[in-house]
């Protein structure tokens, strides 16, 4: 179907009715035509510039998060503005011994294994602060959800709200473990270990 701006949608049909797969395919088309086509030239200019020092073959060999990292660097993560711009849930608060372990393993991780865990809950990481950190409908803290602990269960994440599903492990220890089991094997989509 070809896109034209000069037809307009009307939500009903010739029997007054009101046509939703029309107004999805409206809204389909209408997206298309303000985020692709109506910018092309610039996104060709912009490709034909990044190619002619990356080449795509290159590009390639990377997910959309890795080459995040290397075309901005690694960035400097401060737990502690992380800490101020945290909300809890599910009978969660700052003071909860899982909570408390939680954010010692987070101290004493590399800027490395922070990143994963931010791109594990976030899917990137936070320019400006975590305050400013945003997830599907905007603004939206980092949040730290409780989950009842079963053996081998590992922490997993919405990232379109920005929450780790954290189960109530019964020391820092396994707490670790599973952390870091579950942000080196993330993307794999496991919840058991």
């Amino acid at each position: 179907m070809a896109l034209s701006c000069k037809a307009g949608y009307s939500p009903t049909g010739a029997d007054g009715q009101e046509k939703e797969t029309e107004l999805a395919e409206y809204v389909q088309l209408v997206t298309e035509l303000r985020m692709t086509r109506a910018i092309q030239p610039q996104i060709n200019a912009f490709l034909q510039g990044f190619h002619t020092f990356i080449l795509p073959s290159l590009v390639q060999l990377f997910d959309e998060y890795e080459l995040e990292l290397l075309l901005s660097g690694m960035p400097e993560i401060d737990v502690q503005d992380w800490v101020r711009n945290t909300e809890y849930t599910s009978g969660y608060d700052p003071r909860e011994p899982v909570i408390q372990w939680f954010w010692e393993v987070v101290n004493g991780l590399s800027q490395e294994e922070r990143v994963l865990l931010l791109q594990f809950v976030t899917g990137r990481v936070p320019h400006g602060g975590f305050a400013f950190l945003t997830g599907g409908s905007g603004l939206q803290k980092f949040t730290v959800s409780a989950v009842a602990f079963s053996s081998n269960l590992l922490p997993t994440a919405s990232t379109c709200i920005n929450m780790l599903k954290l189960p109530e492990y019964p020391s820092q220890e396994v707490l670790r473990d599973r952390l870091l089991i579950a942000l080196h094997c993330g993307s794999y989509g496991y919840t058991m270990a």
